[in-house]
């Protein structure tokens, strides 16, 4: 048997998996670590998140990903090498990482990486042609696998689509391992770049299981901070919405779009809900007075008005909603969720046994997992052999 086939039957055999799991998000900040312990697999599977950081982008990397990701027409030159050169910059991150925590890199059995988004294109959203679903993530796993020597697992999204579906949301299948519960229903909220939920309804088969996009999360706000609000990426603990109020007629009409109508599960991205999404909106209310902390106090509530509506239609009251994701941390956007859901119980996402930020890179650590070790049938007919593999030699 080649050497690699087998250094991938003997991961398999493991009782335990020592795995790294890489995120990066709509909200181009920078790069999650996780370095996860996973132990047996499907429905025995236990995780823990052993250390996690994560690594801001160097600005020149922020600025070429700002000028590629979520815009239908860019540089095809920079996007070629931004692919090569965020692999690069993945892999000298995870060393650092695993010798800031004193972890020998021949200990870590393999590495997840999402990838970068830079364009998320449902079918549903699109009139115009005859193609399908489809869905591109910037980061060559070949230079992670090579720059750590570490087997690199990637671009777990293309499974999904080349099944007929929209190649998101993919927490789904982690949630549904760690959080299920015979005791309540649960709503699993992550509050990233684009917000999104997974409802695991009590005691039930994976087929009863629900997870959708619900629309903006923090890509609109962190977009228009960065634009209007000098030397800031965000609004740290809502601190300039909190100053404004919300404009009525402006969030009235972002909320018209036939996104937050459509049946779910359903999936979206920056590509819709940006900037030129907003200036549109305010231009049909006909009038460009709105003070900035004005429109950021409408945008806070636009994002909590799209996640509300998803839940209020979709999950029946008197559930547990676990919040993860960036948002989390923004008090003014977790007080509008609490307003417009007062029948659900907020619960803190620690009870679940995880630090709310670690969730999205342990969640593709999981799918990594299933990929080496897992059965599929434990999912029914959604397969979970996603993923494609980079060895590193």
């Amino acid at each position: 048997m080649p050497t690699s086939l087998k250094r991938l039957t003997d991961i398999a055999q493991k009782t335990s998996r020592l795995i790294v799991g890489l995120m990066s998000g709509t909200s181009l900040d920078g790069l999650d670590v996780a370095l996860c312990r996973i132990s047996g697999s499907g429905l025995n599977t236990k995780a823990e998140v052993l250390a996690f950081e994560t690594f801001a982008y160097p600005p020149e990397i922020a600025n070429l990903l700002e000028a590629v990701c979520f815009k239908p027409q860019v540089d095809l030159e920079k996007l070629c090498l931004l692919n090569a050169e965020l692999g690069r910059l993945h892999g000298k991150l995870v060393k650092q990482f695993l010798q800031k925590n004193k972890v020998d890199k021949e200990a870590v059995d393999a590495i997840a990486s999402h990838g970068q988004t830079v364009y998320h294109s449902p079918k549903k959203l699109r009139t115009e042609d005859s193609f399908g679903n489809a869905t591109l993530q910037l980061g060559d796993a070949d230079q992670i696998s090579t720059e750590t020597g570490i087997v690199t697992l990637s671009d777990f999204r293309q499974k999904n689509i080349a099944e007929g579906k929209e190649g998101a949301p993919l927490a789904v299948y982690g949630d549904y391992l760690l959080f299920r519960s015979a005791e309540e229903n649960r709503v699993l909220l992550n509050i990233g770049g684009i917000a999104n939920f997974t409802l695991l309804p009590k005691n039930s088969s994976f087929q009863n299981v629900l997870s959708t996009d619900t629309g903006p999360g923090n890509t609109l706000m962190n977009q228009y901070v960065r634009a209007n609000f000098a030397n800031q990426s965000f609004d740290k603990d809502a601190t300039l919405a909190l100053q404004g109020k919300i404009d009525e007629a402006l969030l009235s009409t972002l909320l018209q779009h036939p996104f937050f109508t459509q049946p779910t599960p359903k999936t979206v991205g920056p590509e819709l809900f940006n900037l030129h999404y907003l200036g549109d909106a305010i231009q049909k209310i006909g009038r460009n007075t709105i003070s900035k902390t004005d429109i950021l106090a409408t945008l806070n509530r636009f994002t909590a008005e799209g996640i509300a509506k998803a839940i209020n239609q979709n999950v029946d009251g008197h559930s547990s909603i676990f919040v993860s994701g960036g948002g989390v941390h923004n008090p003014l956007l977790m007080q509008n969720l609490q307003s417009l859901l007062p029948n659900f119980s907020f619960k803190n996402f620690r009870a679940l046994g995880f630090n709310p930020d670690t969730k999205e890179a342990l969640l593709f650590a999981l799918l990594a997992n299933e990929t080496l070790a897992g059965d599929p049938s434990v999912f029914g007919e959604a397969t979970l052999s996603m993923g494609k593999i980079s060895l590193p030699d």
